[in-house]
């Protein structure tokens, strides 16, 4: 659609200037710092940032409507630079030129609506958002757009030199980090740690292809976690775990497209989300709230974080109903389908606390919740969503899981409408779904599979050597299996 279609009010503000003044401020001191260096804990203190524009006041001057319209038009344009998460250049972006931007496609993912039967079965009806349709097959795309969109605009600055950019990761990140970077070619160098023997094939295979450097070590992402923390202390890297605010930002844009998907109605609505190392479940938050800030929405909508009960330090935090005597307490994880989910000592957990503050005063008690699940009930509820049309990876099996939890616990509403997060591909593990078929789980894995989820291919022979009659006859064998009732002659 052409510019000169657009209504006359919204012309001069589809394509926008850089504005606005982004600083890094610490969640623990307070204290502020400029966006130029890559810094990703207050020097001052250790804590973490959240990355907030001075003037995003600028953004007030126009109400709710304004904004609505806006992003609702701007669907409308072809320019790659304003598409996918960067429709909400100005929440987003606001600092990096459009030159600049990467995009791959990410964002807008489908919200696909739970049949009669599955609806039924879980007691409420819900859709699975699919964040595995984005480029890398994960939600992880979303940061990382605007993460490396950063990077190419520094990269871009006099004397600024090639950047190496590292993650910690149990395959999504790794693969998302790994295909951005390659994307900007020279100017990007890409290293990614992994935890050896805890990252399924499919996800191994992505950051490899992109041609990434990919460093295994033994241990769980824990481990992984605190060597690219102590290479972004010590050396001039950029670090692309949630750690980065710019991967916050970006990840801010599932909020906004469940919220865009209902025309901003999200009175009634609950959003169920994986917790893994934290980064997601606080981006939610945060834009749901920049939403209500600005008038887009009225409501903010329930939210709901789930855990495996192999991690599940951030549950046993919220398990305490004094404030007062809650502390927080890392665990040792024992292994999880949900493979993102196993982390016990999510990096992010300050920004969830202050956060989920801030979305309970403005929403009251009951608007956060964390719910706990076995391995079994991911599996069966991967399982039980993918036979009913879906393709949920496990954490979208883990969020289904959640869903049913929080049901049981009566913590949404017979009248609320779920909307659960399926984080990746349900490609990326299916080793997880044979395993479950063969009846392959190691037992510390905790999972018995059920019959009726079982399935396997049936091979079929001929009972004739004449090859004339070969066609026939495994037709015929077919008919009878499938019951198939003969055409009448």
């Amino acid at each position: 659609m052409k510019i000169s279609e657009f209504p006359e009010d919204l012309r001069p503000h589809l394509i926008p200037e850089p504005t606005g003044r982004l600083v890094y401020r610490c969640l623990e001191c307070g204290r502020e710092y400029g966006i130029d260096e890559l810094l990703y804990t207050c020097p001052n203190c250790r804590g973490l940032f959240l990355l907030v524009d001075l003037h995003e006041d600028r953004l007030k001057e126009q109400p709710g409507s304004f904004w609505r319209r806006l992003f609702d038009y701007r669907k409308l344009l072809n320019v790659p630079a304003l598409k996918g998460i960067f429709l909400y250049y100005e929440l987003i972006a606001p600092v990096i030129p459009l030159t600049h931007i990467v995009y791959l496609g990410e964002g807008h993912t489908p919200q696909v609506a739970a049949n009669a039967d599955l609806a039924g079965t879980v007691g409420r009806a819900f859709a699975f958002k699919n964040d595995g349709q984005n480029p890398s097959a994960s939600f992880k795309d979303r940061g990382m757009a605007p993460a490396l969109s950063y990077l190419n605009f520094l990269a871009s600055q006099p004397g600024a030199g090639k950047i190496l950019a590292i993650c910690a990761s149990t395959g999504d990140t790794s693969a998302a980090a790994a295909l951005y970077s390659s994307y900007l070619g020279d100017k990007i160098a890409s290293a990614v740690l992994l935890p050896h023997g805890k990252v399924t094939p499919q996800q191994l295979a992505q950051p490899l292809g992109a041609g990434a450097r990919v460093l295994e070590i033994p241990g769980v992402f824990d481990d992984c976690m605190k060597v690219v923390e102590a290479l972004a202390d010590g050396y001039q890297v950029a670090l692309l775990n949630s750690k980065n605010s710019w991967r916050i930002r970006g990840q801010e844009s599932y909020a906004y497209e469940v919220a865009q998907w209902f025309d901003y109605e999200t009175a009634g609505k609950a959003v169920v989300v994986p917790i893994g190392n934290a980064g997601n479940i606080t981006a939610v938050m945060q834009g749901f709230l920049r939403f209500h800030d600005l008038g887009l929405i009225d409501t903010l909508p329930r939210i709901v974080g789930v855990q495996s009960r192999h991690a599940n330090p951030v549950f046993r935090y919220y398990a305490e109903p004094d404030r007062g005597r809650r502390v927080f307490v890392p665990v040792a994880v024992t292994p999880s389908v949900a493979q993102a989910a196993m982390i016990g000592n999510p990096v992010s957990m300050p920004r969830v606390i202050r956060l989920a503050d801030e979305y309970t005063r403005r929403a009251g008690e009951a608007a956060v919740a964390v719910v706990e699940v076995s391995e079994q009930e991911i599996m069966d509820a991967m399982l039980l969503a993918n036979r009913h049309g879906h393709i949920a990876c496990t954490q979208g099996g883990e969020s289904l899981a959640g869903l049913m939890a929080a049901v049981r616990a009566a913590i949404i509403d017979r009248d609320e409408y779920a909307v659960l997060d399926a984080t990746a591909h349900h490609l990326k593990f299916v080793g997880f779904q044979q395993m479950y078929f063969d009846d392959a789980f190691p037992p510390e894995f905790e999972v018995t599979p059920k019959p009726e989820y079982q399935n396997r291919p049936q091979l079929i022979t001929p009972k004739t050597d004449k090859p004339e009659e070969k066609t026939g006859d495994l037709a015929g064998q077919i008919a009878r299996l499938l019951g198939l009732t003969p055409r009448p002659r």
